[in-house]
């Protein structure tokens, strides 16, 4: 049995504290960042040294690979991709072609990701940002308009699936109209439910056939006046029975300055709260050290969401005639004046 915690790592090779560590604590899962990240040889093999730790090499590895300013595989090895706003532009003017070209975006960078071992992406961002609202998300979102980030965001999302990728849709439910980032602060939401109903909250129904979803460290006092989304009881109730999202649910990252207390007890805090698994990021030990103390095994209902989750993972990506693919898609951008995705950028 492996614990409910998604775990990451110090540097470009696991060093020998953390192999006994992973060894040991099993976590569910791990997760990329750039300080994992040189060339393609690198992470493959460090992928494979993570897998090996806990026996399963097919375990999750997660990375967030949005395009824009969130992408943690970048030059010289790998393509750059557009924002989630470029393809709104572009879809302002022609929506099918936008949405087609949404959908090859997330096929392309599963190719770049499957090629690494990689079967996580982090992204579509289903946030609908708001005017005056914090630019954490900003561009990295579908456009302003719920419409928009529901096609864009499935166009997106069903990419990454046909490339033998699995996304996470976040950050449920809903990150548009906080006025701080979560990285740094606790962001409080004053809309009424009404407002969330109708804005923040239908991209994440639309999607809710989704395999997994990432919470957001966000207090909306319409449902939770004290608690943020990843540690409200409340919150994490109506993410399953009002948004009728039924896959994992995973924590948005612990070491996040939104959260406040002790690692464990914020890991405690986002299980009880109804999260299936917990996610760390930063790779410092003695942190994931508490997370896992903190962990217990996934079991039950969260085991059985875990591996349905991982069983949408197809077994046979969807053809793609690659070269022609990146010609294609960094032409249409290039028409516009975005950088899209170098056809010639893809890592061996």
């Amino acid at each position: 049995m492996r614990k409910a915690c998604i775990l990451g790592c110090s540097g470009l090779a696991l060093t020998a504290e953390e192999a006994v560590f992973f060894a040991a604590e099993r976590p569910w899962g791990f997760i990329l960042f750039r300080r994992n990240v040189d060339t393609p040889d690198q992470v493959r093999a460090l992928v494979r040294a993570l897998r090996e730790t806990v026996d399963d090499p097919a375990a999750p590895v997660l990375i967030d690979q949005e395009g824009g300013r969130v992408q943690r595989l970048g030059a010289p090895h790998w393509p750059r991709y557009p924002t989630g706003r470029a393809y709104a532009d572009y879809a302002a003017n022609d929506p099918l072609t936008g949405q087609a070209l949404a959908r090859l975006g997330g096929r392309l960078m599963a190719a770049d990701l499957a090629r690494l071992g990689i079967n996580v992406d982090c992204t579509p961002v289903l946030d609908v940002p708001q005017p005056g609202a914090h630019d954490v998300i900003g561009d990295r979102a579908y456009g302003p308009t719920v419409e928009g980030v529901i096609r864009l965001g499935r166009a997106m999302a069903e990419g990454m699936i046909a490339g033998g990728v699995l996304p996470v849709i976040k950050h449920i439910p809903g990150h548009g109209r906080a006025m701080s980032d979560s990285h740094l602060a606790l962001p409080e939401v004053d809309a009424p439910l009404a407002t969330l109903e109708a804005v923040d909250f239908p991209p994440f129904e639309a999607l809710s056939d989704m395999p997994m979803a990432m919470t957001a460290h966000v207090v909306y006092r319409a449902i939770d006046r004290r608690r943020p989304a990843t540690t409200s009881r409340a919150a994490i109730r109506l993410i399953r029975d009002r948004l009728g999202f039924s896959g994992l649910i995973m924590s948005d990252d612990l070491s996040m300055k939104a959260l406040s207390g002790h690692m464990a007890d914020r890991a405690r805090a986002s299980l009880k709260a109804g999260c299936d698994v917990v996610l760390h990021c930063n790779g410092v030990m003695a942190e994931m050290q508490a997370v896992a103390a903190a962990t217990g095994r996934l079991r039950g209902p969260a085991l059985r969401r875990a591996e349905a989750a991982m069983a949408r993972l197809a077994r046979r990506p969807e053809p793609l005639d690659e070269g022609e693919a990146r010609a294609r898609f960094a032409s249409a951008f290039a028409r516009m004046g975005v950088i899209g995705a170098d056809p010639t950028g893809s890592a061996a």
